[in-house]
């Protein structure tokens, strides 16, 4: 259920600004969309495990926070970064 290294590594290369970014709010939005796409399929099947759901939700609302702050912060990075992940805001 829990990204690999491997995948780690590959998300934050495509979404750093340089080469030793990996706490942008970019790279912490896309490792976010990562796991809780992961965690979706999981609530799939295990529709009753409500400690995952508990997690799932904590992990939506630190995404729309982190969101939220690059809509306010950087309108054109904010844009660009919804617009890689597919999400709709």
């Amino acid at each position: 259920m829990a990204i690999t290294k491997d995948r780690k590594t590959e998300i934050i290369d495509q979404y750093r600004r340089e080469s030793t970014d990996t706490g942008s709010p970019e790279v912490q939005v896309a490792l976010l969309t990562a796991r809780i796409n992961d965690l979706h399929e999981h609530m799939r099947t295990h529709k009753k495990d409500h400690a995952s759901r508990r997690g799932l939700l904590k992990m939506v609302s630190k995404r729309s926070g982190l969101l939220t702050y690059l809509r306010t912060r950087d309108r054109t990075r904010y844009l660009a970064v919804i617009g890689r992940l597919g999400l709709r805001k």
